[in-house]
């Protein structure tokens, strides 16, 4: 090849899609998920409320809707438009420069994900197992890890959506600066 030739070859493009050790966090936090709220019907199944400090206490809650149980008995379309949810996020942060937004919808996806694996093991039907709940402040709504994840992730994207993003560097610019 000759210096003409490299002058006008193709420059790679920068490495899209996030991390692969942000998938292997994705995992651990699906598990942290799963492992509480296994924990939280097992201890807190017979009624019982751990008081944690103010008015933080964990109680168990099946939640057959969706955000504040919101949309009690639609569990089969709540699961569907999640599952759909999640696809396209994922499909999003493959191809995503790996940034806070990245963090951010990889938050919300998790979080998804999270709540339609017990629609789906939890039920007697497709789609239509309770999600568990079992963070209750007592001026919010009862919670799981996930709807954290979900709720983080979505208004840090608000937050984030005043913020102006900077443009990517061209892929032909070339450092001027002396050495």
């Amino acid at each position: 090849m000759t210096p003409a030739d490299t002058a006008s070859a193709p420059q790679s493009a920068p490495r899209r899609g996030v991390p692969r050790a942000w998938w292997w966090t994705v995992a651990v936090l699906l598990v942290l998920d799963q492992v509480t709220k296994a924990w939280a019907v097992n201890r807190l199944g017979d009624g019982s409320v751990i008081k944690i400090v103010g008015s933080l206490q964990f109680r168990l809650v099946y939640n057959r809707g969706m955000a504040f149980s919101r949309g009690e008995g639609f569990g089969p379309l709540i699961g569907i438009v999640a599952s759909i949810v999640v696809v396209v996020l994922v499909r999003w942060l493959r191809r995503a420069t790996p940034d806070v937004r990245a963090v951010a919808v990889m938050s919300i996806a998790v979080g998804a994900t999270g709540n339609i694996i017990d629609r789906l093991t939890r039920g007697s039907g497709w789609m239509r197992g309770p999600v568990v709940d079992f963070v209750d402040v007592q001026w919010w709504p009862v919670f799981n890890i996930a709807d954290a994840a979900i709720t983080c992730g979505a208004v840090a994207l608000i937050v984030l959506s005043f913020v102006p993003q900077r443009p990517a560097p061209a892929a032909d610019a070339k450092d001027t600066t002396a050495p």
